[in-house]
């Protein structure tokens, strides 16, 4: 049962809670979802005693899909252990996938049809991608106010500038969305301003013709999501108190990662009574630098007259000297870092250690503890540093998990290839994303949304273009295994935009007395074999609709043995289906768009695929493998020993002016970072006015941005490891002046750990 749980008294504190504003500062390892589960369980026992709970729900607001599949999982064995029927009484979604709840549940509010849609992270980027090129194609000449005189002719032949001046498009719709500005606003406060801005004006072309682009698809992105929420709980006062009612409690989980725009929805949800639990740990926002989320946002809420402030300060995850090393490192950065102003670092509370009894004791230090290697590598050099290590390690030590963990992919691939060459097993699921799984989900999910709205002619031409074509359209026995899927372009484009027009789908479906919509598109001849290749798009069709009436899992299998041929492929339709029938055996309301939008959300997750499993945490690491991955890829995840590489002042730079930073480009004059300035100009000119823009201020604010956010994120790597921990770092691909030095932040823990006897193991 719940209630004979052992309950730290920090936690107890925690489930005392009954009603109002809670803040709750969570250090890494004490067991702040564990807790929120129990708190949401508890508080639905509340709810269902006090009457029916058929349109009230606990809301749990969590930051990825990985994280709702455990909560959805942990709370579900606690509401069995108290007598109450699973999946009911409470709803667990990211903030996105409330923020859809609530535009789809009225959609006229904010200018919506029905039949709207929303366009994936590849889709995103892929018009978004047009439209920066088109408009440097017709303006060659936009930035060269921000080159060295000395790169202007060299800089438009490389492909890595296109890809910058989308970095910056991308920020500018990003921040520009954040702050609510649509580009024709923006356009008119620009129009009325002294000079030229060729940052805006290129960025606010993009945003119209980004938004142009989306409109006319029917369509919005992530970014709109959130906005329109928004918009729709402030325009409707009965509507925002409907959904007030319905949710009389809303938990929310990595609060650490919120942004304004997500702060407000959530704040006017909870306005009515006010019962807002926030959990997250301002040390652990790595996800800050150049989005919307801020962890100040949530410091700012615990320090409110009207929020109740608990920490949850004790871990059992670590050896104490891995935590005494964390701690430092946090004290260090308010008290004597030499740029940072305190606002930016690590702040309060320390972790402290699990009292004497708990159940989830410290574990001891290993053989190393605490090791700041002193001595600088190459690149190459510290890579075989950790490779010999690994190899002497290894065979005395099966039972251990371990991971290398890196500041980038780069730095990751480089790793997984010297430990393929000495046939060390690893890891790197972590540090890939597995397209094709991927892919394969994202098939699944177009289909699903296709079947459970057809009279949506968007939905069908994605259906053909991006899911039937590629992997049905040249049928085995007609085309050869060479032949490229744009082997016929013009018809199947023709076909795609034919099909996008078409009003009534069932007309191309069931062919009734007045013909076949086919018949009327005489150009199908004209190409070969292709009326039966849309046949047989047509037979595959009419089979999938015939099985809408079999359960959900049925229905994914069907579709998947048509679709697909890879076996990989079919195993993981395969685990769609049970995970889709778990859902709905869970939630027995849901309905085919529900579940479509459901895998729809996982295929779109933004960290990585997890496989589909049900299991609670999703990754779990195996013994004797080293797991590589980015220090980002590993929040959340423990190992007993952790490598942390690159912890050099390029990978962690202090802010200082001299470091260098990954944002400021070679090319571009004075050190600028071009992203930084632009979101600086895009918030200046909202406010009315450019002419408190200060040109270099924002890249030296990004400066001390990006340095706190390395700093917590080298916070995160060293509260990963359980029992030693091993920090190295190299000299950058330069030598000579330009080679890199320690981290600043490195320098610090090597002192003390030189104080404390700990720097060599």
């Amino acid at each position: 049962m719940a209630d004979s749980l052992a309950l730290r008294p920090a936690q107890a504190r925690i489930l005392e809670y009954t009603g109002g504003r809670l803040g709750v500062s969570a250090v890494p390892g004490s067991g702040k979802t564990f807790i929120l589960s129990l708190l949401a369980a508890r508080l639905v026992e509340r709810l269902a005693a006090t009457g029916s709970l058929d349109d009230r729900e606990v809301l749990v607001v969590t930051l990825t899909n990985s994280a709702v599949e455990n909560f959805r999982a942990r709370i579900d064995q606690f509401i069995r252990s108290r007598g109450l029927l699973p999946g009911v009484g409470y709803r667990v979604r990211t903030l996105h996938g409330l923020a859809h709840d609530i535009v789809r549940e009225r959609p006229a509010l904010v200018g919506l049809s029905e039949e709207f849609d929303i366009v994936d992270e590849r889709t995103q980027a892929e018009i978004r991608w047009e439209a920066v090129v088109h408009y440097l194609r017709a303006h060659p000449d936009t930035f060269e106010f921000y080159l060295k005189p000395e790169q202007i002719g060299n800089i438009r032949r490389d492909r890595a500038w296109l890809q910058d001046a989308d970095e910056i498009a991308g920020a500018v719709i990003r921040t520009a969305k954040e702050l609510r500005a649509d580009p024709a606003t923006l356009w008119a406060r620009l129009a009325q301003q002294a000079g030229s801005w060729p940052l805006l004006e290129f960025g606010l072309q993009v945003y119209a013709d980004y938004q142009r682009s989306l409109h006319m698809r029917g369509s919005l992105d992530f970014d709109d999501l959130i906005a329109l929420a928004l918009q729709a709980l402030e325009t409707d006062e009965h509507f925002l108190a409907r959904l007030q009612r319905r949710w009389p409690y809303v938990l929310e989980d990595e609060a650490q990662d919120s942004s304004a725009l997500q702060e407000r929805m959530l704040s006017l949800l909870t306005g009515a009574h006010g019962n807002w639990v926030r959990v997250g740990d301002p040390n652990q926002a790595i996800h800050t630098t150049f989005t919307s989320a801020d962890p100040r946002f949530l410091r700012r809420f615990v320090e409110r007259r009207d929020v109740v402030a608990l920490p949850l300060p004790n871990s059992g995850r670590s050896a104490r000297t891995i935590l005494e090393l964390a701690n430092f490192l946090a004290r260090w950065s308010r008290e004597e870092h030499p740029v940072l102003p305190e606002e930016l670092a690590l702040s309060p509370p320390e972790i402290q250690p699990t009292d004497p009894g708990d159940p989830q004791p410290n574990p001891e230090p290993g053989p190393v503890g605490v090791h700041l290697h002193p001595h600088p590598f190459s690149p190459q050099e510290e890579l075989q540093a950790v490779v010999t290590s690994l190899r002497r390690w290894l065979p005395d030590h099966p039972d251990w998990t371990v991971a290398a963990l890196v500041p980038d992919n780069q730095r990751g691939f480089a790793l997984v290839e010297a430990l393929s060459r000495a046939r060390i097993p690893f890891d790197d699921s972590l540090l890939r994303t597995d397209a094709e799984t991927r892919s394969t989900a994202a098939a699944l999910a177009t289909v699903l949304l296709y079947l459970s709205r057809p009279e949506a002619s968007t939905h069908l031409r994605r259906l053909w273009l991006e899911v039937w074509w590629p992997r049905r359209g040249p049928a085995p026995e007609e085309a050869p295994e060479s032949a490229p899927v744009e082997s016929l372009p013009e018809p199947v484009e023709r076909l795609g935009k034919a099909l996008g027009q078409l009003r009534g789908p069932e007309a191309f479906l069931y062919p009734g007395l007045h013909g076949d919509w086919l018949d009327g598109l005489a150009w199908l001849d004209e190409f070969p074999g292709f009326r039966e290749t849309v046949e047989r798009f047509r037979r595959d069709l009419r089979r999938w609709t015939q099985a809408t009436v079999l359960p959900v899992d049925e229905l994914i299998l069907t579709v998947g043995n048509d679709l697909f041929r890879r076996s990989a492929d079919l195993a993981l339709a395969h685990s769609i289906a049970v995970l889709l029938a778990k859902r709905a055996r869970e939630q027995p309301h849901l309905r085919l768009p529900d579940l479509a939008q459901e895998l729809r959300a996982i295929a779109q997750n933004r960290r990585r695929v997890l496989g589909f499993h049900d299991e609670e945490g999703g990754f779990e690491p195996t013994p004797g493998r080293v797991t590589v991955a980015t220090m980002h890829a590993a929040k959340g995840l423990e190992w007993d020993r952790v490598y942390l590489l690159s912890v050099n002042a390029y990978s962690f730079p202090s802010g200082a002016d001299g470091d260098e930073y990954r944002g400021e480009r070679w090319y571009v004059r004075d050190r600028l970072n071009l992203v930084a300035e632009a979101i600086a100009q895009v918030e200046q000119l909202h406010m009315g006015t450019l002419d408190d823009y200060v040109e270099g201020e924002a890249t030296r604010e990004a400066r001390r941005a990006v340095a706190a956010e390395r700093l917590r994120l080298l916070y995160v790597g060293i509260t990963r490891a359980r029992r030693d921990l091993i920090v190295l770092y190299n000299t950058g691909r330069h030598t000579g002046p330009r080679a890199q030095g320690p981290a600043l932040a490195f320098q610090a823990l090597h002192g003390y750990g030189c104080r404390r006897g700990e720097a060599v193991g």
